[in-house]
């Protein structure tokens, strides 16, 4: 009997610590992500002071860090990000996944920044998700175009995206079917 009791506690007991485990590592990846967004968003204001003022005055922004690889006739990616709503502070744990074709060879690592509008393009996004085509590309605006947009290309009514490359400002914005969706283990 006594053996049973004990076997019964220590059984609670590492649950316990497992949950607690558990917990600990989701705060930390949400810390992790989080630190990873705040340093793209650093990255971009150097390199392009007035996005400063898109992502602070937008209805919300979205920041996501990807890595893709190429080998010879096919492409994939995948990253981590968040979405935060202006209005709330609501921060939500979003992921992405990206599907490539075409010829080419190697590792490509770029950030993405979303800037929403309005609430409701910003709350599609976070709760239905958002998917690129085939294959969209669309030019950056220049800063001769002037306001807090320069640098950032229209993707969709409402959207702005900047893309950030390790060599600075994508002159040109390229997505090649990503999807953009919640991450339930985060959130």
């Amino acid at each position: 009997m006594a053996f049973a009791k004990s076997r019964v506690i220590l059984v609670a007991l590492l649950s316990a610590i497992t949950l607690t485990a558990q917990a600990d590592d989701k705060a930390s990846q949400q810390k992790q992500v989080e630190s990873g967004a705040q340093k793209i968003l650093t990255q971009l204001y150097k390199v392009n002071p007035p996005a400063r003022t898109a992502v602070e005055h937008g209805a919300g922004y979205a920041v996501f860090n990807d890595t893709g690889v190429k080998l010879l006739f096919a492409g994939s990616g995948a990253g981590k990000g968040i979405a935060v709503d202006n209005k709330t502070k609501n921060v939500t744990f979003m992921k992405m996944v990206e599907l490539q074709a075409g010829l080419g060879f190697g590792v490509e690592k770029f950030s993405i920044v979303f800037v929403f509008d309005n609430e409701k393009v910003l709350n599609n996004f976070i709760s239905s998700g958002w998917e690129f085509g085939s294959q969209a590309t669309a030019a950056a605006k220049t800063t001769t175009q002037g306001g807090a947009m320069a640098g950032a290309a229209s993707v969709s009514d409402g959207v702005w995206m900047y893309q950030l490359t390790e060599k600075g400002l994508a002159a040109e914005i390229t997505a090649t079917s990503t999807k953009y969706y919640k991450d339930s283990d985060l959130n």
